[in-house]
């Protein structure tokens, strides 16, 4: 679905050819609304102060989703233009400091959905593109890969034919490995150097020999997708029946 945003032209005095479209529908104008003015409350009854800003950061401002398409707002009596005007007047009189800038989603018309997931995609809202993106992959892995391997980094499961493969931390963090540096042939020291850094009992070269032995019986018939290169080590090669779900994490050795 393209998504796309239009910036809100407000004035004192309400022009119709500024008033935002939305579905090809023009919203009708109407004079602002008065802001109710904000009531203060004793400090002790204030709730406390709620940080949800990472160390190292500053909050710079913030985003309000809003769904509602026209329709609604005339059932309400109202119009996004003037619901836009309210909430700017509001933040003038609680903070007449604030710079202030309001756009409107715009969707194909008869596209569907919850008002409030459009407008989260137009604005590229981090969470509702993560969820879009994992729909998107799940629609696929059924299409492409109904009785395949998935290798799930971002979630840490292999599925070998919709069942999970029961793989331990260290034989997932093994076949990750290699995963990530597909078409690459892995040694065994290089294995060991980043999987068993800072443990006390290093494995050995024949250590790494059975952990790859066990990984792959648990792999079953997908098991050839950790090819072994002989006198060398270890590699993964992609197969058409393979499907790999990370989040956004390229190969580690591509600069």
């Amino acid at each position: 679905m393209s998504l796309a945003l239009a910036p809100v032209r407000t004035t004192t005095t309400i022009d119709r050819t500024a008033a935002p479209r939305i579905s090809g529908s023009a919203i009708r104008s109407a004079a602002p609304l008065q802001a109710p003015s904000p009531t203060a409350a004793p400090l002790a009854d204030r709730a406390p102060r709620v940080r949800a800003v990472p160390e190292g950061t500053e909050a710079r401002g913030f985003v309000l989703y809003v769904g509602i398409d026209e329709t609604k707002a005339d059932v309400d009596g109202t119009t996004l233009h003037r619901i836009v005007e309210a909430l700017r007047a509001l933040t003038g009189e609680i903070a007449p400091s604030a710079e202030t800038y309001a756009a409107v989603a715009l969707a194909p018309a008869g596209a569907g959905g919850r008002d409030v997931d459009v407008v989260r995609l137009a604005l590229q809202d981090p969470a509702a593109l993560a969820k879009q993106r994992d729909a998107g992959d799940a629609r696929t892995d059924a299409d492409r890969h109904p009785n395949g391997v998935i290798i799930d980094i971002s979630r840490k499961r292999v599925l070998l034919d919709g069942e999970p493969a029961g793989l331990t931390y260290k034989e997932f963090e093994l076949l990750q490995f290699l995963v990530l540096r597909e078409g690459r042939t892995i040694d065994r020291h290089e294995l060991i150097d980043n999987l068993w850094a800072g443990e006390e009992e290093v494995p050995s070269e024949r250590t790494i020999d059975v952990h790859v032995r066990r990984l792959r019986s648990k792999l079953a018939h997908y098991q050839d997708i950790v090819r072994t290169v002989r006198g060398v080590g270890y590699r993964f090669d992609r197969h058409a029946d393979v499907s790999i779900r990370q989040a956004s994490t390229p190969s580690p050795d591509l600069y």
